[in-house]
């Protein structure tokens, strides 16, 4: 069992949750997850390692309920089961710094997509590079962690959907327009966006790094849950990435494989809304 300092909602569908994890923390380099279990017959669900604490062994994750598990995980208030990581490869720049420390980079996050850009855009700042930021959302209520992004990165722009914060509209609206202003950039959120960030990256012949999110199960390669089609090759999420080069993501595959289950899924939610309910 791994303690749980707080599990506390931090906006309409998202929390942050505090775990003293400290042998998961020892190793993380940004860009890696870590998998998760509410409680001993739960299902392992695979979160973004947001922050850590490393002298303090102290792991920070950020997920947002889409569905029966991490329902359940929101209801958690002193300990959970199961964390098991550091998993997946650390971010190609974190680990190659000095290679990047001339390039001007852009991270574009959606959502809650935000929350694995943090830990890259701060290790970078450590490490003398500074870079620019643009954050979209649906509106301004699903917006997270706003002011710690805007300590680490060196310009931040914002767009919403419905104009409610930031400007009207995409973060391709944004990157767009800069676009030439960047030597790489990394976009790291909804699949739709990511791809439709590659779509116009392509077109300027700008390097992007993708973070995919697939369905994942035991986190080692060894079930194919997470594999996606890369460069027309299949590769497994949890193993070889999460990480990709973007220009070479299969995203209509990736999309479809998403939306296998989503009837299964709604049925399993609304047992175990059901069941929290009762129990609470």
């Amino acid at each position: 069992m791994y303690k749980v300092i707080y599990n506390k909602r931090i906006n309409t569908n998202s929390f942050e949750m505090l775990v003293e994890a400290p042998m998961v923390v020892k190793k993380f380099i940004p860009g890696q997850f870590a998998i998760v279990m509410a409680k001993s017959d739960s299902e392992k669900i695979p979160l973004t390692i947001y922050d850590c604490d490393k002298e303090k062994g102290l792991l920070y994750l950020i997920y947002q309920v889409v569905g029966a598990s991490t329902l359940e995980l929101s209801y958690v208030t002193d300990s959970i089961y199961s964390v098991t990581g550091p998993l997946g490869v650390p971010s190609e720049i974190c680990t190659n710094v000095e290679d990047y420390k001339d390039k001007r980079i852009v991270y574009v996050g959606g959502g809650v997509g935000i929350a694995p850009v943090y830990p890259q855009v701060k290790y970078l700042k450590e490490h003398g590079i500074n870079v620019d930021v643009i954050y979209g959302c649906r509106n301004k209520d699903l917006m997270i962690i706003k002011d710690k992004i805007e300590e680490v990165c060196s310009n931040v722009e914002y767009t919403t959907d419905d104009g409610s914060f930031g400007e009207k509209g995409f973060v391709t609206n944004i990157l767009e327009r800069n676009v030439n202003k960047y030597d790489i950039c990394v976009a790291i959120g909804p699949v739709i966006m990511m791809k439709n960030v590659c779509i116009l990256t392509k077109k300027y012949n700008l390097k992007t790094i993708v973070s995919m999110n697939p369905i994942m199960v035991d986190g080692s390669g060894m079930c194919g849950a997470c594999r996606c089609l890369i460069d027309g090759k299949p590769k497994f999420a949890c193993i070889h990435g999460p990480e990709f080069d973007g220009h070479k993501v299969d995203f209509d595959s990736a999309l479809k494989r998403m939306n296998t289950y989503k009837e299964e899924e709604k049925n399993k939610f609304d047992q175990m809304e059901v069941l929290l309910n009762e129990k609470n």
